[in-house]
């Protein structure tokens, strides 16, 4: 029958048109409405050529003022959503938590990663959740970071001295915090790691030297970084058997539940259990990403803290009055003394907030097709949550422009990051949050809080330290940070005795 003769027809007619508006309003109410994007996606390119001449996560952060708080780009030929708001980013975390608990497969993951095997890495599965259970309970425990306190006070003391050996008589002396910082995370890492420090005092000329000249190298080529690594898993390996007359084997019994081990025994020790498992490789890779992700992050958060600290003087001294009222002026701050110190815990959190050291979280991958924030997510879609926006969105955070500690004044009494909801999470959340949150705060802490214990610190100029960001997936500054500084005189007794 033509379709004029049926439309001739009333009662046909109506029941053709129903049928037609029927189907129509189906067809739209199963169509699947993806998050908004820019308009211009070039061939190849995809939308990378709108991410150019800014920092990653403002250039992000400006697609998303312009088209909300989730959005959909593409990075070549890989289709990618950002997340820029709370509420999305509690959706991601929580209902959606399991779904976006895998790593996308990108070149860095197969290279450094082992070949995505790394806690870093490793897509979401059973080898994940064991390595997440090494690292929580055999390395980043409580009981484990407790017994790694005194390395921590050595190398702060060590860096005090440093610091006065720079200084001539009382005067106000420039010292270069970047190098300050970044050493002192690298000795404290591996001393815990291997028992071994490459910076400073007691540190071999020649193999200070050559661990100084590759240390760029270990985290870019692989070859050279597992060399490095090998040989430290080859040495302590040589100690554990040099142990093993009967002797030394009661000795190791008796003292084979010690927190005291180099993390390095620990995992030789899970490999002589499993070692099909608890692999060589399996081991490098572990110290790999200790290494990456325990020393730049916590030496940038203290540089951007100390450059807060001299643009604002006035919170510089609270703080040391904060600690001169808890410490005596007799010994020197401990991390025992940090959770008496709010003030000071408020500083580090403002200070994340403000230049989170990971900007973008590490990217995570949906594992199914699901829904974000009311919109479409396809399988497969790379997820890249922007914390920065987040940490500085006005309608969540009050003038997120300017540094106020006091906005954290109801987590006193806590040392670590004090959180609300979803709008602070400076180490990510979930299932793939940063195990290394509890070492990194009492790091940070403790040299935070000691600097400022035993030293006058101003700017080398009028002029206020330059806040520009700089490349790089940990957000550094652009221009390393130069302060002036010299020994308080109440602390002069102590400093002269270190």
């Amino acid at each position: 029958m033509e379709i004029s003769t049926l439309l001739s027809n009333p009662l046909l007619g109506s029941i053709f048109l129903t049928a037609i508006l029927l189907f129509l309003i189906s067809k739209k109410s199963t169509s699947k409405v993806v998050p908004p994007s820019p308009p211009l996606s070039l061939p190849l390119l995809g939308h990378l050529h709108l991410l150019k001449n800014k920092p990653l996560h403002r250039a992000l952060a400006a697609l998303s003022a312009s088209l909300g708080p989730i959005i959909s780009l593409r990075f070549g030929s890989r289709p990618v959503v950002v997340v820029s708001s709370q509420s999305l980013a509690e959706e991601c975390f929580t209902t959606q938590d399991i779904t976006f608990a895998n790593r996308p497969r990108l070149l860095v993951g197969k290279h450094m990663g082992y070949n995505h095997s790394t806690l870093v890495w490793a897509p979401y599965g059973p080898h994940w959740r064991n390595l997440r259970r090494i690292a929580a309970i055999e390395i980043l425990s409580a009981s484990r970071l407790n017994s790694f306190a005194s390395v921590r006070a050595h190398e702060m003391r060590l860096l005090v001295r440093r610091v006065l050996g720079n200084i001539y008589e009382d005067t106000f002396t420039a010292v270069e915090m970047k190098s300050v910082f970044s050493e002192l995370t690298m000795n404290v890492m591996m001393m815990m790691v291997a028992g071994k420090r490459y910076y400073g005092e007691g540190v071999g000329e020649g193999e200070g030297r050559r661990f100084r000249e590759n240390v760029t190298e270990l985290v870019k080529l692989r070859e050279r970084r597992d060399e490095f690594l090998q040989g430290l898993i080859e040495d302590h390996r040589e100690q554990r058997n040099k142990a093993c007359n009967e002797e030394e084997e009661k000795k190791k019994k008796s003292s084979s539940t010690s927190s005291s081990r180099t993390l390095i025994d620990v995992l030789l020790g899970l490999q002589e259990t499993d070692p099909e498992y608890h692999s060589d490789q399996m081991i490098r890779g572990t110290i790999a990403v200790l290494l990456a992700a325990g020393t730049d992050t916590s030496a940038a958060t203290m540089e951007w803290a100390m450059s807060l600290l001299l643009n604002n003087p006035h919170v510089l001294q609270k703080a040391r009055d904060e600690i001169d009222f808890h410490v005596p002026s007799s010994r020197l701050l401990t991390e025992s003394d940090l959770p008496n110190l709010p003030y000071l815990n408020n500083i580090i959190a403002e200070t994340l907030r403000m230049y989170p050291v990971g900007p973008l979280l590490v990217p995570h991958e949906s594992s199914k097709d699901c829904t974000l924030g009311g919109y479409h997510v396809a399988r497969g879609t790379m997820l890249l949550v922007n914390m920065w926006a987040i940490h500085n969105d006005p309608n969540v955070w009050d003038q997120p422009g300017e540094f106020r500690p006091e906005r954290f004044q109801s987590g006193q009494g806590h040392a670590g990051v004090v959180r609300d909801g979803f709008k602070l999470m400076p180490f990510g959340s979930g299932r793939r949050s940063c195990p290394g949150e509890g070492l990194a705060m009492k790091v940070v802490g403790l040299v935070l809080g000691t600097l400022i214990q035993c030293f006058e610190w101003e700017r080398v100029g009028k002029e206020l330290v330059d806040m520009s960001e700089g490349a790089g997936l940990t957000m550094p500054k652009a221009r390393p940070l130069e302060a002036m500084c010299r020994p308080r005189s109440e602390l002069l007794p102590l400093l002269s005795q270190l």
